[in-house]
């Protein structure tokens, strides 16, 4: 797979600052990651490697500690760019707004006109299916159409770049594979590049191009997986063999990455040196 360079991490490490006397905690990297304009990629791991952390880099809301960060050819430092969109697990649906006023919050701070507002959120909440649901308030919706509204208030700001971390991850298996058919949908309508951070192997499979499977903490890309979909495809995939050959792949990977999270073999922690992604 090739393609213009959308967003390129190079050389980047991470690590926190020591905290009421407990050491520096070294999260992340060195890492190098090429997004390539239209692609949707996933990042796996084990719990704590720094999934979010590289999430967190790339838009802007945590500085490296070592290394570069870059979006359409400009660095990223100290905010969000212009043209990337973020989702994140938690509901951060505002609970006394309702649905049309929560789609519509982003345009309203940037200044954008009224009728502009309009067009944009009854798109994107057509595109939801959340149009019958225009005035209620997210307490009187189910956690997946909330999740549908926070993606609807990323949709209008019709970003380019759209980084999700773990957006499903409180749904039941089911749910989070109806709100993946709809994720492909979107990234096929926007045409829009889509990072992912999952802890589930077989959301990562179905969904994206690439796969960046990740070491324990200091994460580091033990390998990247080519999937071989078509830009077409949808929940249907599980049906298939190659299905089983990719999640197979991934856990085996990971499985020893996920025990040196858990404090078994710390040798296997030093994986990450196996192969970077590229």
């Amino acid at each position: 797979m090739t393609g213009e360079i959308h967003a390129h991490l190079t050389r980047v490490t991470r690590v926190y600052p020591a905290v009421a006397g407990n050491p520096p905690v070294h999260a992340l990297g060195p890492i190098d990651l090429e997004l390539r304009r239209g692609e949707f990629f996933a990042i796996v791991g084990p719990s704590g490697c720094g999934k979010s952390t590289c999430m967190d880099v790339l838009a802007g809301l945590a500085p490296p500690s070592e290394g570069e960060v870059s979006f359409e050819g400009n660095p990223i430092r100290g905010s969000v760019p212009d043209g990337v969109g973020a989702v994140f697990q938690e509901d951060a649906s505002f609970p006394w707004l309702t649905v049309w006023d929560n789609a519509a919050f982003g345009l309203r701070r940037q200044g954008v006109d009224a009728a502009e507002i309009r067009r944009r959120v009854e798109y994107a909440l057509g595109f939801m299916g959340l149009r019958d649901f225009a005035q209620a308030y997210p307490a009187q919706l189910s956690g997946g159409m909330r999740q549908r509204v926070c993606i609807a208030r990323t949709l209008v700001l019709q970003p380019r770049l759209i980084l999700l971390d773990e957006p499903f991850g409180a749904l039941d298996a089911q749910t989070r594979l109806l709100m993946g058919d709809e994720l492909l949908r979107l990234w096929r309508e926007t045409g829009a590049t889509v990072l992912l951070i999952t802890h589930a192997l077989d959301e990562a499979a179905m969904l994206s191009d690439r796969v960046g499977a990740m070491s324990a903490r200091p994460g580091r890309f033990l390998e990247t997986l080519e999937t071989g979909w078509p830009r077409d495809r949808d929940s249907s995939m599980l049906e298939g063999e190659t299905f089983g050959h990719i999640t197979g792949r991934l856990w085996q990977l990971l499985r020893s990455e996920s025990q040196a999270a858990m404090g078994h073999h710390p040798d296997a922690a030093q994986g990450g040196t196996r192969r970077e992604a590229g």
